[in-house]
């Protein structure tokens, strides 16, 4: 399922670009906030955690088709941590764990969006995408780490504020979810995989955002 998801997502990005009249470079930095994740899979197991706010920061290839509007291959980042709580039936007999685990969350998406210009100077936005999200976590207290990619979707909305002719500043506000994105027994166990818990909790994180647009005209075809 993952490589017919990972095919359809390139052959989209490709055709896109070949009907593509305009090219935009994006950069984003932002805020996300904090977002609690937890699972309950049986009275000796589950997870209660909190995957922490802070800087989100990455960049996006916009291509733009006439009259369509625009789509967006788009990288983004966060470096982060999730102090939780969990109880692992399985392996530890009902202990109780607090561990402060060490978080990098990683988005690939692929963004439509439609510009409303107003005048030379305002463009605003709305636009969704689908992607990957993709999480690596470790374990300070005993080293063990581990990573899992999965279906992740978003949408957003803002603006651009030109200042020139090809330099924008942009302002938007959006919101990132992947499915089922912790797990008990793939991140917050510390036997790893198989520490015994099977239940999952989905990831949304609310973002405010800011950065820089960069308009590179593309030749007419």
């Amino acid at each position: 399922m993952k490589k017919v998801f990972t095919t359809l997502f390139l052959l989209t990005a490709i055709t896109a670009i070949s009907y593509a009249q305009e090219l935009r470079i994006n950069t984003y930095a932002g805020y996300v906030f904090k977002d609690n994740v937890d699972s309950y899979y049986s009275s000796s197991s589950y997870f209660n955690g909190q995957i922490q706010d802070g800087l989100r920061w990455g960049a996006g290839i916009e291509y733009h088709i006439p009259n369509k509007g625009a789509i967006e291959l788009q990288y983004l980042r966060q470096d982060t941590n999730a102090p939780t709580i969990y109880q692992d039936g399985g392996i530890f007999g009902g202990q109780i764990q607090n561990t402060d685990f060490d978080m990098a969350i990683n988005w690939i998406m692929l963004n439509g969006t439609r510009y409303f210009k107003v005048n030379e100077i305002v463009e605003p936005f709305a636009g969704a995408g689908f992607g990957l999200g993709i999480f690596n976590v470790s374990n300070p207290d005993n080293g063990n780490e581990n990573s899992a990619t999965k279906f992740a979707w978003n949408i957003r909305g803002g603006s651009n504020f030109w200042l020139a002719e090809n330099i924008a500043i942009r302002v938007q506000a959006s919101l990132f979810s992947a499915t089922q994105a912790i797990g008990g027994g793939l991140y917050f166990g510390t036997g790893g995989v198989g520490g015994g818990l099977s239940s999952y909790s989905s990831l949304y994180q609310f973002g405010l955002e800011g950065g820089l647009v960069f308009r590179i005209p593309q030749p007419a075809k």
